[in-house]
């Protein structure tokens, strides 16, 4: 069992150093391949260990492809900005390194909140389920009111009606070609008209000090418990929230409060899981048939083994191929990087998403050009997710 426990850990974090490391390529994609390459005979523990590995792996290597390519995920999204312009300052190695620590941190957390989760979510869920839409009309108008008001109301409106239409099409992982579009391509294209060119990167970090990193870590614990069983309200908005809750932070306090509260809400989806039956996570979903019988205790232990194993190990992978690339960098063209990556984004869309799907991405792409045109905070694109969920919820 031990053996068999070793080798399904390591090679879900080889798993999750892969989707980690290539943009686009998401956790939900390899467990969708899996679930249909397998039958339900073989959802063992070892497929558990194997999924949690994978997906709090992925939670740490995906920082790098943001930071360095502008190539980010919806879980990494607003990581863009603050971790692009300290890469333009030859400081794209310490922006890694801030999130790592966020995602250690995350662990801990992760480990405070699971005994609440197991007790407390199965007493609420059937209260929140009720209240939800309000608590989603409750934390857009707080996320839009903090700034330009009619614009980012509008862009709010636009990329929620963008979302709607996207998630009827009927076609195959319409959020990779959503996003990709609206965060990944943007950027990308914006760095290309931009001819960005790279510094050569100093690989220094500061060493861990509590006090530097204390609000965003107590901004934490305060938003991301409610975003990981909230539907919608993804890590990006659960930092936005969490550093106005604390004060406005600094680049290295923000990478760090993204880079934990991502962490976490993919660690606390499976304990939700195990809590009330059902996951905010594709990841998380896809373990549901595995767990129906096994023992709960049992479960419990494997899965905050993995989470705590997998986390560790990856943020030393992390570091050291965060330091090769950052040490590379500065030699390669990075508009042929940028060319590069918005090819493979175009290829991959196509493959899995269809013709519909680099449709998708093409008006995205703009929608993002757009927000960034007229300088509008892009959290709101986020509204892609969050009224159609909105709508879902309505008791009417």
């Amino acid at each position: 069992m031990i053996i068999e426990f070793i080798i399904a850990l390591v090679l879900g974090i080889l798993a999750g150093v892969v989707t980690g490391l290539i943009p686009g390529l998401h956790i939900n994609l390899v467990g969708a391949f899996l679930i249909s390459s397998i039958s339900i005979s073989s959802y063992n523990l070892e497929f558990i260990v194997f999924i949690v590995a994978m997906a709090v792996t992925h939670t740490f290597l995906d920082f790098i492809p943001s930071i360095f390519i502008g190539a980010p995920e919806e879980e990494t999204s607003l990581s863009v900005l603050p971790g692009h312009e300290l890469l333009k300052r030859g400081r794209g190695y310490e922006a890694v390194y801030y999130t790592l620590i966020g995602g250690v941190a995350g662990i801990f957390i992760i480990l405070l909140f699971t005994t609440i989760f197991l007790f407390v979510l199965p007493k609420i869920e059937v209260y929140i389920k009720n209240i939800m839409f309000l608590i989603l009309i409750t934390a857009s108008i707080f996320l839009i009111a903090r700034e330009k008001i009619f614009l980012s109301a509008m862009i709010f409106i636009i990329a929620g009606f963008l979302g709607i239409a996207v998630l009827n099409l009927g076609i195959r992982e319409p959020l990779l070609p959503l996003f990709s579009g609206l965060f990944g391509a943007s950027s990308i294209l914006i760095s290309i008209k931009n001819k960005t060119k790279i510094p050569k990167q100093k690989i220094t970090r500061d060493y861990f000090n509590f006090s530097k990193v204390k609000r965003p870590f107590f901004a934490t614990i305060l938003a991301s418990p409610l975003c990981s069983f909230l539907p919608a309200l993804g890590s990006s908005q659960a930092a936005v929230i969490g550093s106005d809750l604390v004060g406005r932070t600094s680049r290295k306090e923000f990478l760090f409060l993204i880079g934990s509260i991502n962490t976490i809400i993919v660690g606390l989806s499976f304990v939700t899981l195990l809590a009330i039956g059902k996951s905010r996570t594709g990841v998380a979903a896809f373990l549901k048939p595995a767990i129906e019988n096994i023992s709960m205790n049992y479960l419990i232990v494997v899965i905050l083994l993995s989470i705590i194993i997998s986390g560790m190990l990856s943020f030393f992978i992390t570091l050291k191929l965060a330091k090769f690339i950052a040490l590379k960098i500065h030699r390669i063209n990075y508009t042929i990087i940028s060319f590069a990556t918005l090819l493979f984004i175009l290829a991959i869309t196509f493959f899995i998403s269809g013709f519909l799907g680099l449709v998708v991405l093409a008006v995205s792409t703009f929608l993002g050009l757009f927000t960034i045109s007229i300088n509008v905070n892009r959290s709101h694109l986020l509204g892609c997710l969050m009224i159609p969920t909105i709508l879902f919820y309505l008791p009417f």
